[in-house]
């Protein structure tokens, strides 16, 4: 019976551990896959504050669904996110993206910041 409980419990246990804290590619121990997510979107938030605002608004424009979460709040949203850009937190819109959206993202802040 107690042996029972004791599986019944490191059952529920495994059960409740997230799965991605148990993922490693072959041979190697990487951070969790969520977390490598949240460190790529955390990096271009940062590049993507850094930039001029000439160079932010290019980028931003470029990016259909990000233009369209500014413009939902009219040109009160554009002078607000020009008066707050570089420390308005973009990581929950950059998690938004899908891949390819992110990957145009990263290559038009490289872009950018090159053309400084």
């Amino acid at each position: 019976m107690l042996r029972l409980i004791y599986l019944l419990v490191a059952s529920l246990w495994m059960a409740s551990a997230p799965a991605t804290d148990f993922i490693a590619s072959a041979g190697t121990v990487n951070a969790p896959l969520a977390r490598i997510g949240e460190t790529d979107s955390r990096q271009m938030e940062k590049d993507l504050q850094q930039l001029p605002w000439k160079q932010f608004r290019s980028v931003i424009v470029a990016i259909p669904k990000m233009k369209a979460a500014i413009d939902a709040y009219g040109p009160g949203g554009w002078q607000f996110v020009r008066e707050n850009y570089a420390n308005y937190g973009w990581k929950k819109h950059i998690d938004k993206l899908d891949a390819s959206q992110k990957r145009q993202l990263a290559d038009l802040i490289k872009a950018a910041r090159g053309a400084r």
